[in-house]
């Protein structure tokens, strides 16, 4: 039997105060008033599910589809009334992003603002951590 390092004890706290956590995911007011547009137009499902798939010059790439039901692998993310799933195999990958909506007279998309991204290819389509 070998040699303990360090004693561990343990105690029951009954008073602490429990700080409230971050979501995974959050949504700028923007992306909050697409995806409730987006939804109101097809009231048979309940929210978006953002995914991830192995695709692109750099490896990753966002995913993004109506969902009708929460998986039970599933992170659920709720915030002014609009509900975003992610995806198990994405989870890690968007902890602490920012969803955004952005508009431009060529284009109107979700950007995804990532801390964790290493690395990304030219066209901002794929990405690596």
């Amino acid at each position: 039997m070998s040699a303990s390092i360090a004693r561990a004890t343990v105690r029951a706290v009954s008073r602490r105060k429990i700080l409230p956590t971050r979501a995974a995911l959050t949504l700028t007011p923007s992306a909050v008033n697409k995806v409730k547009q987006l939804l109101h137009s097809k009231p048979e499902y309940i929210g978006l599910k953002v995914g991830v798939r192995t695709r692109g010059c750099n490896g990753l790439t966002y995913t993004l589809d109506y969902t009708k039901e929460k998986d039970k692998s599933d992170e659920e993310v709720l915030q002014d009334g609009v509900r975003v799933f992610i995806e198990k195999k994405a989870q890690l990958t968007l902890l602490g992003t920012e969803m955004d909506f952005v508009e431009t007279k060529l284009s109107s998309e979700f950007v995804f603002n990532n801390p964790n991204i290493k690395g990304t290819c030219g066209c901002g389509e794929s990405f690596n951590i």
